[in-house]
């Protein structure tokens, strides 16, 4: 298999196998390892266990406000002994969908969301230059200091939809941080899917749900980081980047997917009519 057939194998997976249900009410949220669960049950005025080891939120916590205050105590405390790691000081809003119109339930601390196994949301970018005998994209390379994937290569712009505000702000905010573009510049970016993506990793399981965009730029503008977590950037012909998905290993599986659906979008290089590409590839959904 190539990279791009491995990539959609272990994108996403529905099976639970090794994870324990974390539930707020009769909901389940989120997925923990048992480890995790067990460090849990330190604190049983937060959270409650059923016979087969299944984590629920303490019933008495029974507001978005409480619950997200008990959580926040929860997560520091996690980070002080090492359970998590890479802390962000930026809040992650637990829904029972997906759409960020609808109210949270909680908020938890970014570091947390992997280790419970919770649903998030991100908005990335493909950055395309059309003019040329060829298409172009711009490729940024994730400092080394950050915490999830550092010194890999990525999409021009991506980030996490922090608790409050919604898909465009993110898209405005992440696009100044992360690449320096204005407003006016990115708000001309066009919807592409939305992405799922469930996977195991090293934190716990990564489920996430990232909202693509792609942004035409003119030859002349030149991203340029002001946040620090972006190392350099690179633009590189289409058949180079295909070419680095070929090989795997380079690209981020989030950014890799991102890249792909601009390219079976464009007709460029079609994705396989497959039940898991099927899930991975949801169409457009209305943003807020």
């Amino acid at each position: 298999m190539d990279g791009i057939e491995r990539l959609l194998q272990s994108a996403y997976s529905t099976d639970s196998h090794g994870f324990l249900p974390f539930s707020v009410g009769d909901e389940v949220v989120g997925w923990v390892r048992p480890a995790l669960a067990q460090v849990l049950r330190k604190f049983p005025k937060v959270f409650r266990h059923d016979a087969a080891g299944a984590v629920q939120l303490h019933a008495q916590l029974d507001n978005p406000h409480a619950r997200s205050q008990a959580m926040a105590v929860i997560a520091r405390e996690l980070a002080r002994t090492g359970v998590i790691t890479g802390w962000r000081d930026e809040l992650y809003a637990i829904r029972s969908g997906v759409a960020a119109r609808e109210a949270p339930l909680l908020c938890i601390e970014r570091a947390a969301a992997r280790a419970f196994g919770i649903t998030s949301c991100a908005v990335h970018v493909n950055g395309v230059v059309t003019m040329g005998a060829e298409p172009s994209m711009w490729i940024a390379r994730r400092s080394l200091s950050k915490p999830i994937d550092p010194g890999m290569l990525d999409n021009m712009i991506g980030g996490g939809l922090a608790a409050g505000l919604s898909v465009r702000e993110t898209l405005v905010k992440e696009a100044w941080e992360e690449a320096g573009l204005t407003a006016e510049q990115v708000v001309v970016a066009s919807a592409g899917r939305h992405l799922r993506i469930r996977r195991e990793v090293p934190e716990g399981l990564q489920s996430e749900v990232i909202f693509v965009h792609d942004l035409v730029l003119p030859p002349d503008v030149m991203p340029r980081n002001t946040d620090g977590e972006v190392s350099e950037f690179q633009r590189l012909p289409v058949s180079a980047v295909i070419e680095l998905l070929r090989e795997g290993g380079e690209i981020t599986a989030d950014a890799s997917l991102v890249i792909l659906d601009w390219l079976d979008r464009r007709g460029i290089l079609r994705l396989p009519d497959s039940g898991q590409a099927r899930a991975i590839f949801a169409r457009a959904t209305p943003r807020s």
